[in-house]
């Protein structure tokens, strides 16, 4: 069996991707060799904080909380590309989908009541 004509296409675009890809690097590897800039240096490779020099410890530990609010966000962002396409519609889904939107909210509104009682939503 030969390969269909699609799939030979196929595999000789991929090998010239492939191909160009790899002239890149080479042609970018070759130009940093003349140019010089492969050339360590002191100084090239210390942390930079726009333009000024490194004031302090660069890993500094943020607290739970922080990430605990930035999840609450992404879960009630999340909420908002669920409830978009209801919106768009909501009369073809008639009052079926209506309670199953309200199902969904109820859901949620559940778990924001968790977390105020938990005291998430407390920045302090």
């Amino acid at each position: 069996m030969s390969a269909s004509p699609e799939i030979a296409a196929a595999v000789v675009f991929t090998a010239l991707c492939a191909a160009l890809g790899v002239a890149m690097l080479l042609i970018i590897r070759i130009a940093t060799r003349l140019l010089g800039t492969a050339i360590p240096k002191k100084g090239k490779y210390e942390t930079y904080e726009c333009g000024v020099p490194k004031l302090g410890e660069t890993r500094i530990r943020f607290g739970v909380r922080f990430y605990l609010i930035a999840l609450i966000f992404i879960l009630f962002d999340i909420e908002t590309v669920f409830l978009l396409p209801y919106a768009v519609a909501y009369r073809k889904l008639g009052v079926a989908g209506f309670l199953e939107v309200l199902v969904f909210v109820g859901v949620l509104g559940l778990g924001l009541f968790y977390l105020y009682r938990r005291g998430a939503l407390e920045w302090e």
